[in-house]
């Protein structure tokens, strides 16, 4: 039975709604934040415009007919030349290093070369297992957000909502192409990490998994482990934190050694990446996420509101998912607004999965807090009459 109390004109407000009880003061100073940030959003200054379409390469035909020219996307393709040098017996870090020096791609510092994980599940699997393993991947997500909705109050009702947004949000990497981008796989496997997660009863040991997964596949999740070990102790579950500082300690040993061995190929005179820090604020989010899901054609005054309203939303939702999922979204918001090039606009598919569900709890969240910020006083003497 779902759990209420009364609200403004004997109406009943369920208690996972967040806003619906705020006082007067605190919901117009929140109204105000957002309604400043969704205009920031619409106008974006300093958002660039959207990265250049792939370039055009000569691709063989069948027997007798004359070559094609079809987009292909440089980074994809160098994936694909790693992956096949190390099916043909190369060492990865070797392969690794000269395609990229080839490809004029910077090969110092050791983070311009990616972690060997997917390059050798690629070389294992061929081309058709890789997108097996990957739509297995995306089933299993599905089945476990379905799942871990319909467990939390207002969940199941938000339930078609929420997993609609996921596959948005999933959407632009489920491509065969996509098989060989560490993004598309280390977001399904930091989304599958948040929906197994059920520290309540007892369950987040698939989390720990497939996050552990995720951060084996490319270094940007660990600051969500670090949120999760955070989380885990704030709560008290201390041998859960436990777990998951482990993993973040395991994993920087492991990248002290990736990164020793990457060096170890670098030549006098390689070209070297120039910084990650950007520093552009809302508009470095805004690009990453837009033009790296379905928010691409939109323009700017529509999709820009929308990245913050997904925000909001998951705030709203007062359940330790929601309050675990804003955190997390707006812990890589803020990420993103101070590293990241225009041409890593690729990163924002990490987040944007979790992200794009925060809009399912608009319905609710949005009219509460409206009518607390202008109504708050007279409800607050109906609620304690």
């Amino acid at each position: 039975m779902a759990d209420h109390r009364a609200g403004l004109g004997g109406l009943a407000a369920p208690r996972y709604d967040r806003f619906a009880r705020w006082p007067q003061g605190p919901a117009r100073a929140a109204l105000f934040v957002l309604a400043c940030l969704l205009v920031l959003a619409a106008v974006a200054p300093g958002c660039g415009p959207p990265p250049p379409p792939p370039p055009q390469t000569m691709v063989a035909g069948p027997p007798g007919t004359a070559a094609v020219r079809q987009a292909d996307d440089q980074d994809l393709r160098l994936y694909r030349k790693i992956i096949a040098r190390v099916q043909q017996g190369d060492p990865y870090y070797r392969a690794a290093v000269e395609e990229q020096r080839r490809n004029d791609y910077p090969v110092t510092p050791g983070f311009t070369v990616r972690l060997p994980t997917l390059a050798l599940m690629g070389a294992a699997l061929g081309a058709r297992g890789l997108t097996v393993l990957r739509l297995g991947l995306f089933a299993l997500l599905l089945c476990a957000a379905f799942r871990r909705l319909g467990e939390e109050p207002g969940g199941t009702a938000r339930r078609p909502m929420a997993l609609a947004l996921l596959v948005a949000g999933v959407a632009s990497g489920l491509g065969a192409r996509y098989d060989v981008l560490h993004e598309v796989w280390a977001a399904q496997l930091m989304a599958l990490s948040f929906v197994l997660h059920r520290p309540a009863r007892g369950h987040w040991c698939g989390a720990w998994l497939a996050a552990a997964l995720a951060l084996a596949v490319r270094e940007l999740v660990l600051p969500y482990v670090g949120v999760m070990a955070l989380w885990a102790l704030w709560h008290r579950r201390r041998r859960e934190a436990l777990a998951w500082a482990a993993l973040a300690l395991g994993f920087l040993a492991l990248l002290a050694l990736h990164l020793t061995l990457a060096a170890a190929e670098v030549r006098p005179g390689d070209p070297a990446s120039p910084s990650w820090l950007a520093l552009k604020g809302l508009a470095g989010l805004l690009y990453k996420v837009n033009n790296s899901t379905f928010l691409a054609p939109f323009p700017l005054w529509l999709s820009g509101p929308f990245v913050v309203l997904c925000l909001f939303g998951w705030a709203g939702w007062r359940t330790a998912p929601g309050l675990c999922g804003f955190l997390l979204t707006l812990g890589y918001a803020l990420g993103f607004m101070i590293v990241g090039r225009d041409n890593n606009f690729y990163w924002g598919l990490l987040i944007t999965p979790l992200l794009f569900m925060g809009a399912a709890f608009l319905p609710f969240a949005l009219p509460s807090l409206w009518r607390a910020a202008a109504l708050g006083t007279a409800r607050s003497r109906i609620v304690h009459a």
